[in-house]
């Protein structure tokens, strides 16, 4: 199956074929499955079925029958999160979705603007994790929220915004799941990524 670089070439080709809009044509595309939809999204059928029960074949027909390609991001994650997905793999299954149906590209949010999304798994309990997080940020990062062992809200001094969320996944292992938003272009937002998995990595070093 074409890959996300073949994706316009498919379309284009039924749209000669038919006569169809790009957006019908695209559509149409998806549906019969001539696409990966797993190198569409950003993340492995094996990953988002293992988390959330579905694979994205599943999750797509899902949420085409309930309309939510005409939704705004929260309302989409919302409809995801009622059906039992934890709350970060809501968010994770709305960007696929979303990306899937030419909605965003990779990194890139809704609204055009970018974002950095990261996350690791750390052989510690939340509690041990939150205030090790906490304590190793740059002195000109903002707290401008925060949840204990849960959630926290950081501020840029360039504007930018990064939303961090802390899961449990066993007695002494706990995850990291970030989004670094407002970023204005892709460079950027690649450039956040790799900065914070350098964080991640000598955070694990001190926890360690």
């Amino acid at each position: 199956m074409p890959k996300q670089k073949d994706l316009k070439r498919v379309i284009r080709t039924r749209m000669q074929k038919t006569g169809e809009s790009y957006t019908a044509a695209r559509l149409q595309v998806l549906r019969k499955k001539e696409v990966d939809f797993a190198s569409l999204a950003g993340m492995t059928d094996a990953a988002v079925h293992k988390a959330t029960g579905r694979s994205w074949v599943e999750w797509v027909k899902q949420l085409e029958a309930a309309g939510a390609a005409s939704n705004p991001h929260g309302e989409i994650v919302r409809h995801v999160s009622s059906l039992g997905t934890p709350d970060w793999w809501s968010q994770m299954v709305t960007v696929g979705y979303e990306r899937i149906r030419g909605l965003r590209e990779k990194g890139q949010r809704r609204g055009g603007g970018y974002e950095a999304t990261k996350s690791r798994t750390f052989p510690v309990a939340v509690p041990r994790l939150f205030a090790a997080f906490r304590k190793s940020l740059p002195s000109n990062v903002d707290v401008r929220s925060a949840t204990a062992n849960k959630r926290m809200r950081l501020g840029w001094n360039d504007g930018t915004v990064v939303e961090v969320l802390f899961t449990a996944k066993a007695k002494n292992k706990s995850v990291i799941a970030l989004t670094h938003q407002k970023l204005p272009d892709k460079p950027s937002a690649e450039r956040m990524k790799s900065w914070w998995g350098e964080r991640f990595t000598e955070l694990a070093q001190i926890i360690e």
